[in-house]
């Protein structure tokens, strides 16, 4: 439980920092939105290019990941599913929800966690690459057909030059160039882009604590419900549906299986609000998913743990 305190600590406490600046109006009325787009537009582009680019590709095509992927997609459709039948949102909205149930938080918080109770993070870098390279474009593509490009005219042209257009999925593809290239960035450079990169996860935290400021939580039986499904698909079903697959399918070991289960059973990443707010859609879901499925994931990881680990058959 120690291990799973420590990390969620910078979480609580850099949420809380940024309350804290919001409540006290210490940077202005429009910090939150101007952090938003820092985080969107520099800070995450900059640490995706330099992770990306340190990777192996080939890292993320075993049957491990194939398991962890099946959760995914699963909950990611489910997410969309109710966003569309059972909430009647719009499409922009409808992959937010999808993003919110299925997208997990693999690096300020899958990292410690993995390090803690794994002893070893190389399966959450294997997930890092699954999500930017291939959830994050669907999930982009999605927000941006939602918000209008299909009904302007060059439409079509805009769609397909969107990765040309969205910083997360360009610094995310030249990653991947200088990865498959085997190149090498000059160490100035590198060690600039790694600087700036770092600012990404605590500044997007800070940028959620401030949001909750002046905004109340999910209110009312339609919000509540939202928060509810969209918390149960991810802290729940999406580690059943990876432990279905991983056990019963794929037959993983032991340690392999507690991998996957542990790392599905993650709680929403803070992306799902920074997306939001880039886009200007509501950006309630996303913060009180994010906030809840942090909470409740404290129990469901400890869980997963008791029930997978080393020390149980």
């Amino acid at each position: 439980m120690h291990s799973l305190l420590a990390g969620f600590a910078p979480i609580w406490i850099l949420t809380a920092a940024g309350y804290l600046v919001s409540r006290t109006g210490l940077l202005g009325e429009q910090a939150e939105p101007v952090l938003g787009r820092f985080v969107f537009h520099v800070a995450m582009p900059a640490a995706l290019f330099v992770m990306i680019s340190k990777a192996r590709l080939d890292t993320f095509a075993n049957t491990s990941m194939i398991a962890f992927a099946a959760g995914t997609v699963v909950v990611c459709a489910l997410g969309l599913l109710a966003a569309r039948r059972l909430f009647h949102h719009k499409l922009a909205d409808q992959a937010i929800s999808s993003m919110a149930a299925g997208y997990v938080n693999s690096a300020n918080l899958g990292i410690p966690v993995a390090l803690q109770v794994l002893g070893d993070a190389s399966f959450v870098a294997q997930i890092l690459l699954f999500q930017v390279l291939l959830i994050s474009p669907v999930i982009l593509t999605l927000l941006d057909a939602g918000t209008g490009a299909g009904r302007q005219s060059g439409g079509l042209t805009r769609m397909l030059m969107m990765p040309v257009r969205n910083p997360i999925i360009m610094a995310s593809a030249l990653g991947a160039v200088v990865s498959a290239a085997g190149w090498r960035l000059p160490t100035a450079l590198g060690h600039s882009c790694e600087l700036l990169g770092a600012a990404a996860v605590p500044t997007a935290l800070v940028t959620l604590g401030m949001s909750l400021h002046g905004r109340p939580a999910a209110t009312g039986t339609g919000r509540l419900a939202e928060v509810g499904v969209t918390v149960v698909l991810k802290t729940l079903v999406q580690p059943l549906v990876a432990l279905a697959v991983g056990g019963l399918l794929l037959h993983l070991p032991q340690h392999q299986l507690l991998a996957v289960v542990l790392c599905s059973a993650l709680p929403t990443a803070q992306n799902a609000f920074i997306y939001a707010r880039q886009y200007d859609l509501d950006t309630d879901l996303a913060r009180d998913s994010v906030m809840v499925s942090t909470l409740v994931s404290m129990a469901t990881l400890s869980v997963v743990y008791w029930t997978l680990g080393p020390t149980h058959p």
